[in-house]
């Protein structure tokens, strides 16, 4: 063999291992799909919330933001992995707006969930802390009204909805039902912002009657609506409508027109749970429906990581991927 062939061999055994490197890597990277790099990069860009904070933040409050809980929170969890948020109980009684919002003040949680605004008395308070309160809304909640399912009723005014919680309407006869006892079911008013926006908005600050029991949980409130024919009962409507167990009813600020919580047709009980009636969102959103309120994030202001935290987890429920999973979960979008 000559020198000049074998020369050709040799560059040829040197030459075809590093192409078939180099093809093995195309084919792996280059094929018009993303290199891992690029994927690194995409999952990156996907945290893009702005001025968020690496570190563990706690949070708590309200009940109605349960659903945000489960729901909405795990994916900016998942989002932005080193922005990790820990949902804290209260050290004593029940979870809600009003011991969220006391919780902040004692530096026990780094922002909270309310479904009411705070009041001046926890502004002051939060002052003699060092800090004031600052509240960002974030969505619409809609306020449904529950009863048995058995119980036919075509719907309640806002007026004799304060007449039963007051006192003034005992029997459902005298709005149109059967002649049964009406027993009012709520949580108690420290229990949080629902109870409180019900009180002031529906009840214009006029106490509870004798006659009303107080439950701990919607849970329990929903078991007991199951179980007693003329009980009634009032919670955020994602909590309520969906509900298999128990009938959301209409309600208007005049008799003349009813508004339900859930879209028409409602569904038939016996069709449930392989079908759940469907939020009313439209008619939240136009005001029609007539008790409703916004849900806040309620953040320290005093210039530090707190306030960093609590204002950059607000901007991204109010973001367009924020908004969307709110209403997905059941609430009303706001932007």
């Amino acid at each position: 063999m000559s020198e000049k062939n074998e020369t050709l061999i040799l560059f040829l055994a040197s030459i075809i291992p590093v192409g078939l490197v180099l093809g093995g890597l195309w084919f792996v990277f280059g094929r018009g799909s993303s290199t891992p790099i690029q994927i690194t990069n995409q999952i990156i860009s996907q945290c893009n919330v702005p001025n968020l904070p690496e570190g563990t933040f706690n949070y708590g409050g309200s009940t109605t933001w349960a659903t945000i809980r489960r729901d909405v929170d795990p994916v900016l969890q998942k989002l932005c992995p080193k922005f990790v948020f820990r949902y804290v109980d209260p050290p004593s009684g029940n979870p809600g707006s009003e011991t969220g919002i006391k919780m902040l003040i004692a530096n026990q949680l780094n922002f909270s969930q309310s479904s009411r605004s705070f009041k001046p008395e926890e502004n002051l308070a939060a002052q003699q802390k060092g800090f004031t309160l600052k509240e960002i809304p974030i969505a619409i909640d809609g306020i449904a009204i529950a009863v048995n399912r058995n119980l036919n009723i075509p719907g309640l005014t806002v007026a004799q909805l304060k007449d039963i919680y007051t006192g003034k309407i005992t029997n459902w006869q005298q709005v149109g039902g059967v002649n049964l006892p009406i027993t009012p079911l709520t949580r108690p008013k420290e229990a949080g912002g629902t109870v409180e926006f019900f009180i002031e908005n529906v009840l214009e600050q006029k106490s509870f009657s004798k006659n009303v029991q107080y439950i701990g949980t919607t849970t329990e409130a929903l078991r007991k609506l199951d179980a007693i024919p003329g009980s009634i009962y009032y919670a955020s409507a994602p909590e309520v409508v969906p509900q298999c167990t128990v009938k959301s009813l209409p309600i208007g600020r005049t008799s003349t027109q009813f508004i339900p919580p859930y879209k028409e047709p409602q569904v038939n009980p016996s069709d449930c749970p392989a079908k759940l009636n469907q939020l009313n969102t439209e008619m939240f959103r136009k005001g029609e429906y007539p008790i409703t309120r916004n849900l806040f994030v309620i953040v320290k202001q005093n210039g530090q990581i707190d306030q960093q935290a609590g204002e950059a987890y607000a901007n991204w429920l109010l973001s367009l991927q924020g908004q969307e999973l709110l209403e997905k979960t059941g609430f009303i979008r706001i932007k």
